[in-house]
């Protein structure tokens, strides 16, 4: 679509040129003609103007995603790994909520959110005009937001920055140093997340022109995360004692908290994506509460069929498997297309962080690839089947059900771009770090516990 538009201007000036040499009137009418032609092709700029309505909502939805990293996925990690390890696993949360939150600040919003001013680099990173917020004003207005404050749209970003890298921490729980880790997530969220973030959201990104439906990050936030997660676990290598030890959660109470923390804080992350108080958001809200329900219910039910007993970690990973699998869908299915992707997230990701993670034999600690990489694949597949052009605002069809078979592909085509993408940049990245201080704690310390070893301080 973007090609056509491109040559809706001279197409236009062309057609009236024509016009005026066949009615003799080019020398004198023609030119003024021709510059009404192309100003009329020319697609009207977006109208920016604050709404105190979305205003609200979005420093809301803003507040309910923070809480989601803090204190929401700090709980549910927190509580699934050892007890003596886990200080080191809330703190690596809150370490990259503020590491995060200043790489946003200094570079992070303006790669994934501007425009890169060469048209060759537009599509693939942004450029450097919001390096340190540099030029946002407090009344700026963002054309990807034009009804809310930049300062606001920017801050609702960053803390889809902030969760993305928290989340890959589940995979290496219990055996990556601290100072590895922190190096780790700040190159990776430059490398990795800003520049798919871009593609996916930013303005002229390729992956958005090329017409991925991905409403809240699917491929940008869970796909993103679990891959990275699969690739450190592997390059870590297994925690000590893996398959002889026993690893059950420490405390199962603080994971469910955590998991109901994640669940409510969603409804920023879902229905705050269509970035107003409308009907959009409003239904991404009923699809993200009808997906993640479906979801746990399936997950406990496959458990109880193979296990024999229902128990309270099954049930909230499930909850957390559909929240994955909705977030791309949210703002594009009716209810019906949410409670099958819920239904179907649950099952697959039962069997992807239990029977496929027995099979392949990777140590994914806390399933950061068995939810979010599987769920988010799910999810943004799903997507392309179930999307509803009037649910999106659209007149053309855009689901396969729809007859819009060609969708189908196009997500997969966004998946294998981000899968290619992260595990490139997160290799590199872990393999660089390993060379210059090593990833991985001594085996006394892994032994003994990272809370004591690494922070001086341990949960009594």
């Amino acid at each position: 679509m973007k090609r056509w538009d491109s040559l809706a201007v001279p197409f236009a000036a062309l057609v009236v040129g024509v016009a005026g040499m066949a009615t003799g009137a080019w020398a004198d009418d023609a030119p003024a003609a021709a510059a009404a032609a192309a100003a009329a092709a020319t697609p009207a700029a977006p109208v920016l103007k604050l709404d105190s309505g979305d205003t609200a909502w979005m420093l809301t939805s803003t507040a309910l995603v923070l809480m989601m990293t803090i204190p929401g996925l700090a709980l549910y990690y927190g509580g699934m790994v050892r007890k003596m390890n886990v200080l080191s696993t809330v703190m690596q949360s809150f370490a990259i909520t503020c590491l995060v939150t200043v790489l946003w600040y200094v570079i992070g919003y303006s790669l994934a959110f501007t425009a890169w001013p060469s048209p060759d680099l537009a599509p693939y990173i942004g450029g450097f005009s919001r390096v340190l917020l540099s030029g946002m004003a407090i009344d700026s207005i963002s054309s990807l937001a034009p009804t809310i404050p930049e300062s606001v749209y920017m801050s609702f970003q960053m803390t889809f920055a902030i969760i993305t890298p928290a989340l890959i921490a589940g995979a290496f729980a219990d055996r990556m140093k601290f100072s590895a880790m922190f190096v780790f997530m700040c190159l990776w969220s430059v490398v990795v997340y800003a520049p798919i973030a871009h593609w996916v959201w930013g303005p002229g990104g390729f992956l958005g022109d090329l017409g991925v439906l991905d409403f809240a990050g699917g491929t940008v936030v869970h796909m993103n995360a679990g891959i990275a997660g699969l690739v450190a676990a592997l390059m870590i290598g297994k925690r000590r004692g893996y398959g002889t030890e026993n690893f059950s959660p420490h405390n199962l109470v603080l994971s469910l908290i955590g998991a109901a923390l994640l669940w409510v804080g969603w409804f920023g992350f879902n229905a705050g994506s269509a970035l107003t108080a409308g009907n959009n958001a409003g239904m991404a809200m009923a699809a993200t509460q009808i997906a993640t329900a479906g979801a746990a219910l399936s997950w406990m039910f496959a458990e109880w069929i193979v296990r024999g007993k229902p128990s309270v970690l099954g049930i909230i990973s499930g909850a957390v498997a559909g929240l994955v699998a909705i977030t791309p869908a949210s703002g594009f299915v009716d209810p019906n297309g949410a409670i099958i992707i819920g239904l179907v997230a649950g099952v697959l990701c039962f069997w992807a962080s239990t029977h496929l993670k027995a099979l392949l034999g990777y140590d994914d600690a806390l399933d950061a690839f068995g939810v979010h990489a599987i769920g988010g694949f799910a999810g943004a597949v799903l997507t392309g089947v179930f999307a509803k052009a009037a649910i999106a605002g659209k007149t053309s069809p855009l689901g396969v059900l729809e007859g819009h078979t060609e969708q189908l592909w196009i997500q997969l085509q966004g998946i294998g771009y981000v899968v290619a993408w992260d595990v490139i940049g997160t290799f590199i990245i872990l393999k660089l770090i390993d060379l210059v201080i090593g990833l991985r704690v001594d085996q006394d310390v892994e032994r003994e516990g990272l809370d004591l070893a690494l922070h001086g301080e341990t949960v009594r």
